[in-house]
């Protein structure tokens, strides 16, 4: 693995990107084929719970079982409570113990350092995700890209299912820009824009 990484630039890129999003983005269409941008801001809001549980080694929980399924109903403060919970995790991830030992996300027992790049790549691809689909322009750290890159190309073809971490890989150039290889990567299709 790689070390320890600094997650505030993507804690705060997401943030960024959320207080772009308005009640008229909600029920718009994702990458994630099956959730809409309300569902993925509600994913967003539960995984930065779970992932500062999982910093902290409290397996009291968040940490126990599969996210559930986002519902998309989200409180008026949504954007607020976000940016709370987003501060919480990059402050959880800066404590080198975080990445040490093994912890637990999802019901999963893994090692920290695997949760904290987890925690990483919730934060930059569902980032991108809901930056494309509300029409905000999305760029990331080259060393955030090449974090993700590595992790990423370590999961093998048979790991990547629908409902996985990262789903079937979609084809894109070697000479493509990193971010682009690392959707790809994840089984997101980097040219993927709104319908209309």
């Amino acid at each position: 693995m790689t070390g320890m990484f600094d997650l505030s630039s993507a804690t705060s890129r997401m943030d960024r990107v959320l207080d772009g999003i308005n009640d008229e983005h909600l029920h718009a269409a994702t990458p994630c084929t099956e959730a809409t941008v309300g569902m993925l801001v509600d994913h967003v809001l539960g995984l930065t719970l779970a992932f500062t549980a999982a910093a902290s080694k409290d397996f009291e929980g968040l940490t126990d079982a599969p996210p559930a399924l986002p519902t998309g109903e989200l409180q008026d403060d949504w954007n607020d409570v976000a940016t709370a919970r987003l501060s919480a995790l990059a402050d959880a991830w800066r404590n080198p113990d975080a990445w040490t030992g093994t912890t637990r996300a999802g019901g999963i027992d893994l090692p920290g350092e695997v949760a904290g790049l987890v925690a990483l790549d919730e934060l930059v691809v569902h980032g991108w995700d809901l930056a494309v689909a509300t029409g905000q322009p999305y760029a990331c750290e080259p060393e955030e890209i090449a974090a993700r890159l590595a992790f990423a190309g370590s999961v093998s073809d048979e790991q990547r299912t629908e409902g996985a971490l990262f789903g079937p890989a979609v084809a894109v150039p070697g000479d493509a820009p990193a971010l682009h290889r690392l959707l790809g990567l994840t089984g997101r299709d980097p040219s993927w824009a709104p319908a209309g």
